[in-house]
Order: structure tokens, then sequence, then C-alpha cells
């Protein structure tokens, strides 16, 4: 069965189903449409029961009884620059034993392992006492609009999982905003972009300007088609440390240098705040310049027992315009509750470990839920490629993923 899952999360990852124009009955673009068709037609083959939500989300229906949810999504982030493979080829790689390409950790890749997980249990003649529903959406990277239009169409579980983070549990997840934020400059930025999206750290950013060689020398810039280029490393906007921000160099040779002082020295002081959920971090993600302005859109990701209103009073008490451009508020869980004690559990067992639940400032599909948690792939001490260049899951990942999400349904599910 390895061998299907590793075949069938090469093809899947060949459709670039990041966000493009809406077609119809495609509202994120037929790529995303077509990935989520894959997906319901192998669930069909696989001899379950599937729902097609006009394109923004489709289910996997498996026993009857009280529901139990298990939550992954199958659109990405746009692949980025720095690709030493195709990030849409699906190469499967023997040698190395991984599967390359967009998605294939974040989440088309544990979505078929979770597929095929329940496939294993049923032919193994797995009775559920709960009616579960793999619920795959098609928008979770670009403002969850498949979980809004699910949620306004089918009914949502009360409990569940979300193969979209990392193991041993997620208990808990930051809350997250996207503020777009205005400031105020003397001159004519409308040549001034970077970033692709807001949950990923900028990778490039560009400045059609007045080229000084030697102010391009001390901010390590390059000339591009008369473009003042910087070049940094994409990495997810909930952990920026991972990732280099191309914006602060551009900011500076423009003569910006007050507003990268503000975003890029513990902006607004919220970087201060934090709980057992870790601190604040604030990501400026994506850059546009105007007449006498300059617009800046952050991903934040506040602790998860402070406020919304915290993080807008310090902007508003610096007399920063914004806009908010979507949010979600944090999701905190008990520890010993069943489900997070029963994930945890799973983990420890089928890798040998002895670990704890974690929190992150990722935010996954587990808050659509009244009881959820995130539940793998990643794991700590491991390269992490999510949102950035070479993406790929290993073989060896696939079976302990799968391993364990078959073991944690059958768990789960076992009883009322």
């Amino acid at each position: 069965m390895i061998n299907d899952i590793i075949k069938n999360i090469s093809q899947i990852i060949r459709f670039p189903s990041y966000q493009q124009p809406a077609a119809e009955g495609a509202p994120f673009g037929e790529d995303n449409r077509k990935a989520l068709d894959y997906f319901l037609s192998l669930a069909e083959f696989l001899g379950f029961k599937t729902k097609n939500y006009d394109g923004y989300a489709g289910e996997v229906i498996f026993g009857k009884g009280k529901e139990f949810a298990i939550l992954a999504h199958l659109d990405v982030v746009p692949a980025g620059s720095g690709w030493s493979h195709d990030p849409f080829g699906g190469e499967i790689d023997t040698v190395n034993k991984k599967i390359w390409g967009r998605g294939a950790m974040d989440d088309k890749g544990p979505a078929i392992i979770a597929l095929f997980a329940l496939k294993a249990l049923k032919n193994e003649g797995f009775k559920p006492k709960r009616k579960i529903k793999l619920i795959v959406g098609c928008n979770e990277e670009s403002g969850w609009k498949c979980i809004d239009y699910y949620k306004t169409h089918a009914h949502m579980p009360d409990e569940g999982f979300s193969p979209d983070a990392d193991f041993p549990v997620i208990y808990a997840e930051k809350g997250i905003m996207h503020l777009k934020l205005k400031f105020k400059a003397d001159g004519d930025f409308s040549s001034l972009r970077g970033g692709e999206r807001v949950n990923m750290v900028c990778d490039r950013c560009e400045y059609i300007g007045e080229i000084d060689q030697d102010k391009i020398k001390e901010y390590n810039l390059s000339v591009e088609d008369n473009k003042i280029v910087s070049k940094g490393k994409s990495a997810h906007g909930s952990t920026p440390a991972e990732g280099v921000n191309a914006i602060p160099a551009i900011l500076k040779y423009s003569g910006l240098n007050k507003i990268e002082s503000t975003l890029f020295n513990n902006p607004f002081g919220l970087c201060d705040l934090k709980d057992e959920t870790g601190s604040l971090t604030f990501s400026p993600n994506v850059i546009e310049g105007g007449k006498n302005c300059v617009y800046v859109t952050c991903d934040i990701r506040y602790p998860a027992t402070h406020s919304r209103e915290e993080v807008l009073n310090a902007v508003q008490n610096a007399g920063v315009e914004y806009e908010i451009l979507s949010e979600q508020a944090p999701l905190f869980n008990d520890k010993n509750c069943f489900l997070i004690k029963t994930l945890c559990e799973v983990y420890n067992e089928v890798s040998g470990k002895s670990v704890q639940p974690v929190a992150i400032g990722g935010g996954t599909y587990a808050r659509a839920l009244k009881c959820g948690a995130a539940f793998g792939p990643e794991e700590a001490g491991e390269e992490n490629t999510v949102h950035q260049a070479n993406e790929y899951i290993t073989f060896e990942k696939i079976e302990r993923c799968f391993k364990a999400y078959k073991l944690a349904i059958e768990r789960l599910c076992s009883q009322k």
C-alpha cells in the first residue's frame, strides 16, 4: 500500500493548485479544482462515498454514528524561487527515497496518507462507531473560504484532527492576524514591490530607482533588467526566523529606514508578548509602494492567551493606519482531554519516543472544530521545507504517518 501512496502523492503534486482566477465550478482556479477532482475520484476508486462541495471542498465518508473529522487541504502556496527540482513535477527520487514538490508535506502528502489509512482499516474489516468525514479544503492557504462554504452547506463535526502541522500533537495554536499597514513616505514608490503571499517570508523584493553601486554592494543587492533586487529565503509565515526576508535591504536602499526600523526591530513592541504557546511573531511579507505611501502586509501570530486587541492597540498607538485582511482566533485545548492524550500516546507508540503535546504559531483546520488538534506530519529535529524551495516528503515519513494515522483513527473511532 505504501507504493500506492507514493504514486498518488506524486500524481496530485502535479496540479499547481495555488490560488488562481476563479472559473465556473472552480472558485480557486481550474488547477485547484483538478486536484480536488483527482482526490475524490481516487477515494471513489478505493470504495468510499464522496461529495464535492462546488469546488470549495470535498469529503470522503467512512462509517456511521457521531461525526469525527479529519481535515486536510489540497491547495498550496506558490512555488517561489530557488528550486532545483520541478515544484510541480512530483518527482519520485528512488535514490534518496523522497518525493519532491510543492505540497508534498503541506498538505497533499498527508491528505493522501490519511485516505489510504482509511482504506487499510476498511480492508481489515474495521467498523467505526463514528461517521468519519475526511474533509479536504481548497483555500486553506489563502483565506479559508473553503471552510466557510462547507460550514454553510454541510455539518462540521465537533471533534477531529488535521494532519497539517507537527507531531506528537498540537494542543494549542496562536492567534493569526494579517494586517495591511500604510506608511506615509515622501516620493513616488510605485516601483517598489515584493512578496507573493502574506504567509510566506518574502524571498524577492524589487525597486526601480537610481542605481548606486556602493549601496548595492553595502546591502548585498543585485541589478536585473534595471531593477534593484534583494533576494532572501522563503519560510512559513509562522516561523519567520527560518527564512531571510528580502524586504529590509530594499527599504534601506530606497531611503525608507524609518519604516524598516519600525517593521524589523521589535515592531510596535509586540514581540515582547509571550506565554506557554511562545512569543508573538511578526513577519512583513508583502510590500507595494505608491505615491507618497508604502503598503506592507504582515503575518502576525500572537500567543494563545493574549488578545487581538493588544495587537491592534499597539499599532494604533504608533499612529499607523491598518486594515485587517483576515484573522483567526487562537486554539487552546486541555492537554489531558481524550483527543490530545490519545493522539500523543499513538505518536509515542509509533515513534518509540516519549514526548508531550506542543503549541505552534501555525494555523490549521483544527481550529475549525470545537475540539480539534493538529497531528503531524513534521517532527522535531528534521529539515523543514514547508513553504520553501525543494519541499519534499520521505518514504520513511510516509510510512510513519500511515501507521500513526491508521492507529489514531482506529482508537478514536472505536467508541461512540
